[in-house]
Order: C-alpha cells, then structure tokens, then sequence
C-alpha cells in the first residue's frame, strides 16, 4: 500500500472514532412520564427534561430545598415538564447562582428510584432575553 492509502484509512477511522463517542454521550429530550419508563425497562442513560420552576403568589419556588451549612453538595427542587408533571429532582451540587430568577430550566440526568437525578442544570433568565426600554438609546435619523 502507499503511504497515501495509509494516512487516508488512519484519518477515516479517527474520524469513525470521534463521532463514535460522541454519539455516544448525546442524549435526548423527552417527558418526566418518559425518563420513568426508560428507567424502569432499565435504560440509564442520560436524558434531557425542560420544565419551568411551580410558584405560589409571591413569586416564591415551591418545594426548593437548598441549606448550605447542613450540606452545601445537595439542592432538591421541584419541575414541572411540559406536560405538566410535576418531578422531585435532587443535584448533588450547589445551587446554580440565580436559579431563583430562572423561567425555565433544562435538566440532564437520569430517573433513579423515584427522583430525577440530575448531572446538569441550564438555566433560562428572563433578564438576559427580555428586551428593556432604554430612552435615548438610539440615535434619530433626520
């Protein structure tokens, strides 16, 4: 064989290597209903729920259980999916800073017994995408 042949098979099979891997990590996105079926036919692998923080009046997170002093690497809470079923989740982590101010929130983990272990958690702040009045901002065109 050439050496042209050599380095050609060598780069085609770490490129089948890389995407290989990464396959691999990927996950998907899919309902509380569906992370409980997938654990209970016993599929761990990692899933990602998006899902919005449940509210009382005040504006207050229901069933946020966070204390830094007792145990500052375990913050319980409670998501409500896109269907609308509501999920214990705990993250063996600190509290994400500004999870009180989150819209939404995208979690990926796994359903273990009956709480969703998390790994990661995205959150959505309405301060960062909604659009403020700045007067004067803008310059006028005359």
């Amino acid at each position: 064989m050439k050496k042209a042949h050599i380095l050609a098979i060598t780069v085609i099979a770490v490129a089948i290597g890389i995407i290989m891997s990464a396959a691999g990590d990927a996950s998907v996105y899919v309902s509380f209903k569906e992370a409980r079926e997938r654990a209970a036919e016993g599929n761990l692998t990692k899933v990602h729920v998006v899902g919005r923080l449940p509210r009382d009046g005040q504006q207050n997170i229901l069933g946020l259980e966070y204390n830094p002093t007792l145990d500052p690497n375990y913050f319980a809470f409670t998501l409500v999916d896109t269907n609308r079923i509501a999920q214990r989740v705990v993250y063996f982590n600190p509290k994400p800073q500004d999870f009180d101010k989150s819209e939404q929130v995208v979690i990926t983990g796994a359903m273990r017994n009956n709480l969703f272990v998390a790994d990661k958690i995205l959150l959505k702040c309405p301060s960062k995408y909604v659009e403020k009045d700045i007067k004067g901002a803008t310059a006028s065109v005359n």
